[in-house]
């Protein structure tokens, strides 16, 4: 009998509840799809590419400046479980927010194995470090700064959650809890430890102050994505802090971001939330 590992998952079992490509069968049609589209999309406009915001190889964004100087400005952190993806296919995104008036950066970050979680952590702060200080130079708002990300771009979204330049942010499809991830299939590119679990699960790092959040999955994901979102959720609000959970009905975890890359889309709808352009306030969830 195989050994159970977590919440009475074995090996096998573990890996197929994080196996996000396995579980939507037209993930190779809509990445294909997503990077024709970005291609596209970046043939369309004029934005400034591979802008370094450190000395490796991948610490380098894009941005995509707003109509107007002054704008708010959204720093997105793309997915692929720490280890996969670039920048460049997230750019069909791109003109959802911008139609509501923001700049928005794409930022990219060393994969591992060549990093461990605590240098890709270390790298998208020093990537908002760096906005934080250019941003009026590029037509943004330093003080109106807002992160998103998707699936390990959600984690990483969250682990800016203490930088003081972040106003409020929106996390899709994350992961929160790392050790299911220690224990399964993605742990072998990843090499995470016992001490890096702890140290870098934002479950286990509630802080005291935070700005907004909003915490998004799609209603049809994997339980276990659905789950780590949920308890995310709850943890910040127990704490007293302003988050509220948003699971998308009908969406899976690569149709969400079609949310965002719509302007009337749920998820643009959740970034003029935390940027009080809707005139609601995130709250608390229940």
């Amino acid at each position: 009998m195989s050994d159970i590992l977590f919440r009475g998952m074995d090996r096998w079992a573990l890996d197929l509840a994080y196996d996000n490509r396995a579980a939507v069968r037209e993930y190779p049609a809509i990445a294909a799809a997503r990077a024709a589209e970005s291609e596209r999309y970046r043939a369309s406009v004029r934005f400034e590419a591979d802008l370094r915001y450190g000395s490796g190889a991948r610490e380098r964004l894009d941005f995509f400046p707003a109509e107007k100087a002054g704008a708010p400005l959204l720093v997105f952190i793309h997915g692929g479980y720490w280890q996969w993806n670039d920048k460049e296919p997230s750019s069909f995104l791109v003109p959802g927010p911008r139609a509501h008036g923001f700049a928005v950066a794409l930022v990219e970050y060393t994969l591992a194995p060549a990093a461990d979680i605590g240098r890709i952590v270390d790298e998208v702060n020093r990537a908002v470090d760096w906005l934080a200080a250019n941003a009026e130079r590029l037509g943004a708002d330093p003080a109106r700064l807002f992160v998103a990300g998707n699936s390990a771009g959600g984690h990483l979204t969250v682990e800016t959650i203490r930088h003081p330049a972040v106003r409020g942010l929106l996390p899709i499809s994350g992961l929160y809890d790392l050790e299911p991830i220690r224990l399964n299939y993605l742990n072998e590119a990843l090499r995470l430890t016992p001490a890096d679990v702890e140290r870098y699960s934002p479950l286990r790092n509630i802080p005291t102050s935070a700005p907004p959040v909003v915490v998004a999955v799609g209603a049809t994901e994997l339980p276990e994505l659905i789950r780590q979102s949920k308890d995310y959720a709850d943890a910040l609000a127990a704490r007293g802090l302003a988050a509220r959970y948003l699971p998308l009905a009908g969406h899976d975890h690569f149709s969400i971001l079609d949310e965002l890359a719509r302007p009337d889309g749920a998820l643009c709808g959740a970034l003029l939330e935390l940027s009080g352009e809707s005139g609601n306030e995130p709250r608390c969830s229940a």
